[in-house]
């Protein structure tokens, strides 16, 4: 069953998500979602950037998609409003790595008519909730750049501790980037360790 799901007329009412929560449910990403998903992404392109990068155009999203799909060390999840089912945002875990190691590096972002409205802290829970079950990892990291206050509120928000400083650790808008190292452990969220 589905975390959150009411059982009506034989049929669990959010079967469609992975799981949900009060507002939202996370799914895989699919190549059908991909109007949508471009239109959003070039409407938040003044909220993403400098930070993030999303696919604007159909022949993106394809490739894009098409690695979370295929690529068995990813996993893509879109965050969707349960009320109309539209797309708030996505969270995708990355570098998925087994064994010894079980865990995932999370990238994440807000579409702008969701930002600020707590959608996303939600859907972290939820893939969160997902990664330590269904996936088994350990644990997971976000590496955000300092200066992105909003992503940096949601990994504290979530739980998440400050490990580290990565400098020059990520290649995006044309330089390498410094990065703050964030991380959350099975162990952390039974004890509902908050972020510092």
């Amino acid at each position: 069953m589905t975390p959150g799901a009411a059982y009506r007329g034989g049929v669990y009412e959010n079967a469609r998500y992975l799981a949900a929560g009060a507002r939202v449910g996370i799914r895989h990403f699919t190549l059908d979602d991909g109007p949508e998903f471009t239109a959003r992404a070039r409407e938040s392109k003044s909220l993403h950037q400098p930070w993030l990068f999303p696919p604007t155009t159909p022949a993106a999203y394809a490739a894009y998609a098409g690695r979370l799909v295929e690529d068995p060390t990813k996993a893509g999840f879109l965050v969707c409003e349960r009320e109309g089912g539209g797309i708030a945002g996505f969270i995708n875990i990355n570098n998925i790595v087994g064994g010894g190691f079980a865990c995932g590096a999370l990238g994440y972002g807000a579409f702008a008519h969701a930002a600020g409205r707590g959608l996303m802290r939600e859907g972290l829970g939820l893939v969160v909730e997902y990664a330590f079950g269904v996936l088994g990892l350990h644990r997971l990291e976000i590496n955000v750049q300092p200066g992105n206050a909003a992503s940096v509120a949601l990994a504290r928000r979530c739980g998440f501790r400050l490990e580290g400083f990565s400098p020059d650790f990520l290649f995006i808008d044309g330089a390498w980037r410094d990065h703050e190292r964030w991380a959350l452990t099975t162990e952390m969220r039974r004890r509902g360790r908050p972020g510092r």
